[in-house]
């Protein structure tokens, strides 16, 4: 047993059923190390979610056999204040209000009702019903059409929400914004247009937005405003911290695609242009960054979801009655052979399903001139490394999970020819995200050695 031991950092993953927290050393060196991990419930539910931040340090102190742990630097990552709930509003669904909703997934928001066009009050009433958290207005390319944002902001405003608003349409509407919310209550982000051209995603800026202002609602979960005074720099977004990790592993070794099942949700992210084939038939722009979040596919909140899908009867025919106690009572982590096996087939569901969701189509139809093709949605075809990380994946047999998810191909544009298979082994790839905003070389490395690369 040692006695006291140093790390450079910690990172804390505060999930929605667990809390993980991560230990690294040597972050300045050439081979930064992974310490250890520790785990615990997350503690919403006991009224303060430091209760399961502490046990997870207890735990990690545990795994590493010390008694005492001090630390240079602490960073954090979060989804236990159930997620930043957003409603976007744009002109046309397939230009602005597309642009605008891939950057709320990309930042890790949870997108609770999408508008096209001019807000009516049946609109108005699903906004005060979902009671967001963020509300992002968008329409018109730069120089181009005005009104519909400008007539929305307004509508908005006068509901008096006091939520936040992210203005990311037409820059000629910039003045005239700024002089109808001088004197609202509200919180009011003026950032680049989405979609300032025809073809032209530009959602960096919104997604900067998305994520200052998740620091700011975070402290809704209870106890969170204490961890904030604990960490060093912001707390941001356990998906949006994947979908970092995700673009600074592209940077070193190119086109990938990441699935992250967790028990809430399982999210897709992929970092790729795409084939120069497939971009020459695509009916419309896809971010090179895009992430997809199933909010219904979750191996443990949302079990009873995917267990639809498969339908019970035949789950039952596969694994007996014993199966139903389980599903009764589900764990967040499966003990037995049987219930590992039968967590397996759940996660395997969710993983197609999501992977289905996330990818584009090939596309015929008959015109004047013949037979035709297009291409619709994100084009995985030129992915060379596909990723597995969340408690799903990196625990159970996620390499053949995804091996055989990614071979029901049914028309999809999914990775083609020989792509390969890893795991997140150390299960840090949430952390690295974090990581990666100050010391992103350290954080790719450590990535790739958890992936065994």
């Amino acid at each position: 047993m040692n006695f006291n031991m140093k790390a450079d950092i910690l990172v804390a993953e505060i999930g929605s059923t667990t809390t993980v927290v991560n230990a690294f050393d040597a972050i300045d060196s050439d081979k930064p190390i992974f310490l250890g991990q520790g785990q615990a419930p997350t503690s919403v539910g006991m009224g303060d979610v430091t209760i399961g931040l502490f046990r997870s340090i207890d735990n990690l102190k545990e795994n590493m056999k010390t008694d005492t742990l001090e630390w240079n630097e602490f960073f954090a990552s979060s989804s236990a204040a159930g997620g930043l709930k957003m409603t976007v509003h744009g002109l046309v669904y397939d230009m602005t209000v597309r642009a605008a909703k891939e950057a709320a997934l990309g930042a890790g928001a949870i997108i609770k009702y999408i508008t096209a066009g001019k807000l009516r009050k049946s609109d108005l009433n699903k906004i005060k019903e979902i009671d967001p958290n963020l509300i992002l207005v968008a329409g018109g390319v730069d120089y181009g059409e005005r009104d519909t944002a400008l007539y929305n902001m307004e509508l908005i405003l006068n509901m008096r929400l006091k939520t936040p608003i992210i203005y990311a349409g037409n820059i000629e509407n910039r003045q005239e914004i700024m002089d109808i919310t001088k004197d609202a209550n509200q919180k009011i982000y003026m950032v680049d247009n989405v979609y300032p051209r025809i073809d032209d995603l530009n959602i960096t800026p919104a997604r900067q937005a998305i994520q200052q202002a998740f620091e700011e609602h975070i402290t809704r979960a209870p106890g969170m405003a204490k961890i904030k005074e604990l960490v060093n720099g912001p707390i941001i977004p356990t998906p949006g911290a994947v979908m970092e990790a995700s673009m600074s592993l592209y940077e070193d070794i190119g086109d990938l695609l990441v699935v992250d099942v967790g028990g809430a949700t399982t999210d897709v992210h992929s970092v790729t242009e795409g084939s120069d084939e497939i971009q020459k038939i695509l009916i419309s722009p896809e971010p090179a960054a895009k992430r997809t979040v199933e909010g219904d596919l979750g191996v443990y909140i949302n079990l009873h979801n995917i267990i639809e899908y498969l339908e019970y009867d035949k789950l039952l025919e596969e694994f007996g009655k014993d199966i139903e106690k389980f599903i009764r009572d589900p764990k967040p982590i499966p003990e037995t052979n049987m219930e590992k096996s039968f967590i397996e087939k759940i996660t395997h569901e969710a993983v197609s399903i999501a992977l289905r969701r996330h990818a584009g189509k090939l596309r015929s139809f008959y015109g004047p001139s013949g037979k035709k093709t297009i291409a619709e949605g994100k084009d995985l075809t030129n992915v060379k490394w596909v990723i597995g990380t969340g408690g799903a994946l990196t625990r159970l047999s996620g390499r053949e999970l995804l091996k055989k998810a990614l071979s029901a191909n049914t028309g999809s544009l999914y990775p083609k020819g020989n792509f390969s298979i890893f795991i997140d082994n150390h299960y840090i790839m949430a952390s690295l995200g974090v990581l990666s905003k100050k010391y992103k070389r350290a954080a790719v490395s450590l990535l790739k050695e958890s992936l065994s690369l």
